[in-house]
């Protein structure tokens, strides 16, 4: 078992993961996205087993006036079937030493409103519910 950053190499083994949280995303999309996200030094986390992704993280160091330097956390999730053992949490701790490496102050992470579950886990490892959202489709 180890966590490491993956390569552009390994776009699909990140998306076999990805997919379980972002559904409506297709794999020719992410990795367009992803592509179009490398100007921001968009990094992804990996927990393996050998060739099998557990847990996908997803992040990049920003700066901006509200959070200063910090690690946004685009994605994190773990396989379905490795849920509720651990890995979520092992990621976090990952997370938590690579933004201290990277001289950031917070950790910081937008969820779903309907998506409690996560929410709970984010607040049981240290996170506190600090804004709300709003997205505004451009017309």
């Amino acid at each position: 078992m180890q966590i490491r950053e993956l390569d552009l190499k390994e776009l699909y083994t990140a998306y076999s993961v990805l997919k379980q949280l972002r559904l409506e995303l297709s794999y020719k999309e992410f990795e367009d996205l992803i592509y179009d996200m490398r100007y921001m030094e968009y990094k992804m986390f990996g927990i393996m087993n050998g060739e099998e992704l557990i847990t996908y993280a997803g992040v990049c160091v920003q700066t901006n006036l509200y959070h200063k330097r910090h690690l946004y956390v685009f994605d994190l999730v773990s396989d379905e079937k490795y849920r509720s053992m651990g890995y979520g949490k092992m990621m976090l701790e990952y997370l938590d030493d690579y933004a201290k490496m990277c001289m950031c102050k917070n950790i910081v992470l937008s969820s779903n409103v309907e998506r409690e579950k996560a929410h709970e886990f984010y607040e049981n490892h240290g996170f506190e519910r600090k804004s709300f959202i709003f997205l505004k489709p451009v017309s």
